[in-house]
């Protein structure tokens, strides 16, 4: 058994956060962008997303708070988790509207919201929230992000 460590400082526990929260995220990609996965694979994938999660609550910001909510969607809507995908998306978006986030944080959550939709074929749902991602497009300033949600956009609607 391993034993916990005793008396950890306030600093090192916030420190632990701000480590783990970026390498769960990043290794929850990792499985993402995998071609295929084992039933093992989605589960490890399940929980490191969740992870990510409440690491990033515990130590991250609102925009870190959405995009963790957005990632629990994304992996729902990939292993079937549809119900669960909608919950965290719709999460992400009310984070991003209650603080204001920019544009790519707001059309991610729309993107999210749609993908759970087009799951369950709720057409309308996923119409609307399409739309509404691709309105946010025009306010991303950063290439590499415009890119990236419209990237997602296009295969969805393609789909």
């Amino acid at each position: 058994m391993v034993e916990p460590i005793k008396d950890p400082s306030e600093a090192d526990i916030a420190t632990w956060h701000r480590t783990f929260a970026p390498r769960a995220f990043n290794h929850t990609w990792t499985l993402l962008d995998a071609d295929a996965l084992s039933r093992q694979q989605e589960e490890e994938m399940l929980a490191a997303t969740f992870a990510q999660r409440y690491h990033w609550y515990v130590a991250g910001e609102p925009r870190n708070w959405a995009i963790a909510d957005w990632q629990v969607a994304r992996v729902a809507a990939v292993i079937g988790y549809f119900d669960l995908a909608r919950r965290f998306a719709e999460r992400s978006l009310e984070v991003s509207v209650e603080h204001g986030l920019d544009p790519f944080v707001i059309g991610f959550a729309h993107e999210a919201i749609a993908r759970a939709a087009a799951q369950v074929d709720d057409v309308e749902t996923f119409t609307e929230h399409l739309a509404m991602a691709r309105a946010q497009l025009d306010g991303i300033e950063d290439a590499e992000e415009r890119d990236a949600l419209a990237a997602d956009l296009t295969e969805m609607s393609e789909s």
